[in-house]
């Protein structure tokens, strides 16, 4: 399924309606870790970009404390999986870090606060007919902006990959696409700027909004929290229009 292939307001329909059938989960057990890491495995085998995983499919990012990994459960199957890093110019760990630290260091010195997701991963058995799956395995990184009220969404992307950024997420190139390090091929450094886009972003894409109380549970570790909650309904068919400009720090 393409934008091209609907009406706007069409596509988005449909997205709404599928949001009816899928919940989030915020990963931390062990068990859940494994599972998240076969599913990296299939995706990335199935790619052919398992080489682009040196450190291993799983490795210390996922464990710091400014990192969410969130599988998306469809019909209660798990079909999707993406890595959240909340960035701060106190706290650096970031994926796209690794690969042109100069680029971050220059956003992140200016005080800027990032969300740079990574290790994206579908389940190609399960997806191949299920084209909207990129929208909502991206998701949480626009509910992490609306929670952290962060500055810039990264997008850390192969070039052919980067027109779609570009055209869904108003993402502008910070690294045009060049041989990126660690990963021994061309990638492309993006920022959506929220503060400046929210509003438009989720005016086209209502099915990104969040409610506040959905925003806490992906992604708050208050020390008084016990587990995080099983299971993360989304609630963009629930918020208000009138709420929707407290949705991202417009």
């Amino acid at each position: 399924m393409s934008e091209t292939l609907f009406k706007r307001n069409d596509f988005s329909t449909k997205i709404l309606d599928i949001l009816d059938h899928v919940e989030y989960r915020r990963v931390e057990s062990s068990e859940d870790m494994e599972q998240v890491e076969r599913l990296r495995y299939k995706a990335y085998k199935a790619h052919d970009v398992l080489a682009l995983a040196p450190k291993g499919l799983l490795d210390d990012s996922d464990f710091d404390s400014h990192a969410y990994v969130f599988g998306l459960y469809y019909y209660g199957e798990l079909i999707s999986t993406i890595r959240v890093h909340y960035v701060t110019p106190e706290h650096r760990l970031s994926q796209s870090g690794g690969a042109f630290p100069e680029a971050m260091d220059q956003l992140l010195d200016a005080g800027l606060t990032l969300i740079d997701p990574a290790r994206f991963a579908a389940d190609p058995e399960l997806t191949a007919d299920l084209p909207w799956v990129p929208y909502l395995t991206l998701r949480p990184t626009i509910v992490a902006a609306a929670y952290f009220r962060a500055d810039r969404v990264l997008q850390f992307v192969r070039p052919p990959h980067a027109a779609f950024y570009k055209r869904v997420f108003y993402a502008d190139t910070i690294v045009p696409g060049r041989l990126a390090k660690n990963y021994g091929i061309d990638m492309t450094l993006m920022a959506t700027n929220v503060v400046e886009v929210g509003r438009k972003l989720l005016t086209r894409y209502p099915f990104f909004i969040s409610s506040a109380s959905e925003q806490r549970m992906m992604f708050s570790r208050n020390p008084n929290d016990t587990l995080p909650p099983l299971t993360i309904i989304p609630t963009a068919r629930f918020v208000p229009p009138g709420e929707l400009g407290t949705d991202l720090p417009l």
